[in-house]
Order: C-alpha cells, then structure tokens, then sequence
C-alpha cells in the first residue's frame, strides 16, 4: 500500500519519507539517522506495519543488524481494499529495535489517515516524523473551583482540554465530560456535557453545581472524566483526574486547597489527564 522511502533525522526519533501509494501493494526500502537503542551505538532496526482499526493482523520487514540506517526493499500486500474501503483506514507504521535477550523498544511510531491520502496521484511523496510512543500521554484539561460556604454551592467549570489522545480512526476523537460526586467512597450524582465531535482541542464551558455542607467538603472528591463518544460501540475513556483532598496529584490537591482557602473566589488551572 506503500513506500517508505528514506529518512531524515527528528531531534530524537529520525523521520522516515514515505511515497509511492498503491492500493494494493507497498515497498518498506529505507530508513536514516534512526536513533541508537543498543550499547553499540547502534540499533537493530525493523517495522511493524498494521492496517487500523485491525490490529490483529500484523506485517514484519526483517530485521537489520547494527545499524541506524536500515535498508529493507521489502513489499507488502493488502488484498480486498477497494477505494471506499480505504477511506476509513489508518497506516500505522512502527519502528522497533530487535533485542534478542528482552522486549524489542519502540524506535517511534506514525499513523497516517488514508482517506488524507491522494491515490490518483502515481507518486506520491511526502515527509512524515515518527514520534515517540506515548501509551500514557492523554492530554490537559483545564478546570476552575468555587465554593459558596453560605449557600453551600461547589462549583466545577470544565474550561477546554488540550493535546487529547486520539481515540478514533481518523487521529481524532469525539469527547464529553462526566462528572462524579463523592462522599468518601460513595458515588452521590452524576452530570456530563455534550458532544465534542471530532476534535482533540475541545472547549467546553461545562459548569456544574453540587450541594455540599461546608462540614462535609473536606470528604467529597470530584472525578472528572473526559470520555470519547462511539456511535457503534461502547464509550471509552481518554484520561481522568480526581479534584479533593486526596486528588490524583499534586496539582489537583493544590487546586482542592486553594478553593478551600479562598472560599468565593474562581481558582482556575491546568492538570495532565492520567489514564484509566
């Protein structure tokens, strides 16, 4: 279905040229200025390639020995993938250090939406960078307290998020915000936004209100959850944080305490999603 052609160097990770589309057929042929994985200096490196959403079904270029500029002049075939079909495909492309003694590492990693792709075009060529592989990554929310001990009244606000890790297809996601309540360990009410259809930038100005008696504050937590929204299948979580006395770090219980402290007042700021 490709051609990855030759490579030019990333700060860390080195890039790889990719061109000549083909519907059917691909041509893995070379790579340069990878970054060395190996006491030697070097690396041993090969590629993984997959045809998303289907990732059971994987194919291998062969290994190369010592070295951070591999040639492979290999071709891969992908039969039974019409046009249409291909439009909701991603080629994911990922580079590995072979290691005879312990888990092959990541080298990096490039997913390339197919439906962005021109197939008309004979020779395509274009520059993509591998990035580093980033299981834990998922993103920044930001977020504000405010606490009205006359009224009782705890208020969230769920800004916008940014950098969300992308859950669909398409290097996209669809996401929402749900919030739990907690008294301790018990789950009290539940609230969550709209649909933010196929960004990984959302703003949102979701705000929601709790009654929570200034006696009880200092035992109720707020789980903030950024989901991402499936038409076909079930929901699926891209990262979390938890708002309290024991938050889910040293940000969140900062942002907790300085809500209690400044009772009235807006106290707005930015925490890394952490994963499910």
């Amino acid at each position: 279905m490709k051609t990855v052609r030759e490579g030019r160097r990333n700060e860390k990770t080195g890039e790889q040229r990719l061109r000549d589309w083909r519907v059917k057929n691909g041509k893995a042929s070379k790579a340069k200025e990878l970054p060395a994985k190996d006491l030697s200096g070097t690396s041993d490196p090969y590629v993984r390639v997959t045809l998303l959403p289907d990732k059971k079904h994987k194919l291998e270029t062969k290994i190369k020995r010592r070295t951070l500029h591999p040639k492979w002049h290999e071709t891969f075939y992908f039969e039974g993938f019409p046009i249409q079909k291909l439009q909701s495909r991603v080629l994911h492309l990922h580079v590995f250090d072979y290691d005879r003694f312990s888990r092959d590492d990541s080298i990096g990693e490039v997913h390339i939406p197919l439906c962005q792709v021109d197939f008309s075009e004979k020779n395509n060529t274009f520059w993509k960078a591998l990035h580093p592989l980033e299981k834990n990554k998922c993103g920044e929310i930001l977020t504000s307290l405010m606490y009205q001990p006359s009224t009782s009244q705890l208020t969230l606000t769920v800004i916008k998020c940014r950098n969300l890790k992308a859950k669909d297809i398409n290097g996209k996601s669809d996401p929402y915000v749900k919030v739990w309540l907690y008294f301790g360990e018990k789950r009290i009410e539940k609230k969550k936004s709209e649909v933010q259809f196929c960004t990984l930038n959302p703003e949102f100005h979701f705000s929601v209100m709790f009654d929570v008696p200034w006696e009880r504050i200092r035992e109720c937590q707020l789980n903030v959850t950024i989901m991402d929204h499936d038409k076909v299948g079930r929901n699926e979580a891209i990262g979390k944080i938890m708002l309290g006395k024991a938050g889910s770090g040293t940000s969140e219980t900062k942002h907790w305490s300085d809500m209690i402290t400044k009772p009235r007042q807006t106290v707005v700021m930015w925490h890394r999603l952490k994963p499910e």
